[in-house]
């Protein structure tokens, strides 16, 4: 018998991982799909952040492959993506997470792509309830049916609760050895990670989106409102994910590292904005997002706000450094903010 190939959507985390060596087992031949939207938690903040140095600095998707031993393709999709992100036709969940619409896009880029290489079918790591917009009774058939995956799309994980696909209904699995996993309890997953002898795994926090999370999304809004569109490119949505952001004015925002890590990666914004430092005490480097000019009165409220967040912050006098893109840098002497000075409103 010719020996069938499956794509599985690969997104570092556990599911995905069982529902691809689930049809493994089977004698399928199974490579990964991975996709870059620029939205992902890991590898990133991870790797820059004391509070993180405890998670494992790994591309997660790559790992998975690893652990399985297949092929991982990884596709960059960030000029594709804004369209789902900007435009959701089924919209939002509890945050800027455009969750069906995602699933949905990415189904259907695997399908390209399962019909570009000749491959027989998809896998997803896909359970009835765990996800509270994309993973309902109701919303995977949508998913199956607007990507053009149909029938050729398996959930291995909970296919015993679904009718059988044409992978099963042709033999090239056994809905035997499938599962009828559902809800949003992990132990059916953990367990068979046991079965299956995998002790190591990225642990569930929201999902492995940016979007899903309050304070960025809060922060992506605050990004649409005050461009007076909705827009993004990729080191926009970088930047979120770093930083105190402050908008003490609405045509501009303070992006302030909060540790070394987020300073040594903002360095490399330096050339494209209006950067801050304090000279005469420690403290942070501060990118300063403008959509105007900023006067003499913008720059020396971002410079004692600057100084308050650096080791001057009681003295009298802090000098900060501010170096405009193109000029040399010059420096002011300015009397630090109090917190008292810095309402809550301010942070984004």
């Amino acid at each position: 018998m010719t020996q069938r190939k499956a794509v599985a959507l690969i997104s570092g985390g556990l599911d995905s991982m069982l529902a691809a060596r689930a049809v493994q087992a089977q004698g399928v031949h199974v490579e990964g799909i991975n996709f870059f939207t620029g939205f992902c938690v890991e590898g990133h903040t991870h790797a820059i952040r004391k509070q993180d140095r405890s998670k494992p600095k790994r591309n997660n998707a790559l790992w998975v492959a690893e652990q399985l031993g297949i092929k991982l393709h990884i596709i960059d999709i960030v000029e594709e993506y804004k369209d789902v992100v900007l435009n959701p036709r089924h919209g939002y969940g509890a945050h800027l997470n455009p969750c069906l619409d995602c699933k949905i896009f990415m189904v259907g880029k695997a399908r390209e792509w399962m019909q570009a290489h000749d491959f027989d079918f998809i896998i997803t790591g896909e359970v009835i309830g765990q996800r509270p917009k994309s993973q309902r009774k109701v919303t995977l058939p949508i998913v199956a049916r607007e990507s053009g995956a149909d029938d050729r799309l398996l959930r291995p994980l909970c296919a015993k609760n679904l009718a059988p696909t044409l992978p099963e209904r042709e033999g090239w699995v056994d809905r035997d050895q499938l599962f009828d996993f559902s809800g949003r309890s992990r132990k059916p997953q953990i367990a068979l990670a046991e079965r299956f002898g995998f002790d190591d795994y990225a642990q569930p926090a929201g999902g492995c989106c940016f979007l899903t999370d309050e304070s960025y999304s809060r922060k992506l809004g605050d990004l649409w409102q005050h461009r007076g569109e909705k827009r993004y490119e990729l080191d926009d949505i970088m930047l979120l994910k770093v930083g105190r952001h402050l908008r003490p004015r609405a045509h501009f925002k303070l992006i302030v590292s909060r540790e070394e890590g987020e300073s040594r990666f903002l360095e490399g914004y330096r050339k494209q904005f209006v950067h801050l430092q304090p000279l005469s005490h420690a403290g942070p480097l501060t990118l300063v997002e403008a959509s105007e000019t900023l006067s003499a009165e913008d720059l020396s409220l971002a410079a004692r706000i600057v100084a308050r967040f650096s080791q001057g912050r009681d003295a009298d006098w802090v000098e900060v450094g501010v170096t405009e893109p193109g000029d040399e840098p010059r420096a002011l002497k300015v009397a630090p903010l109090s917190a008292a000075d810095v309402p809550t409103s301010w942070y984004v």
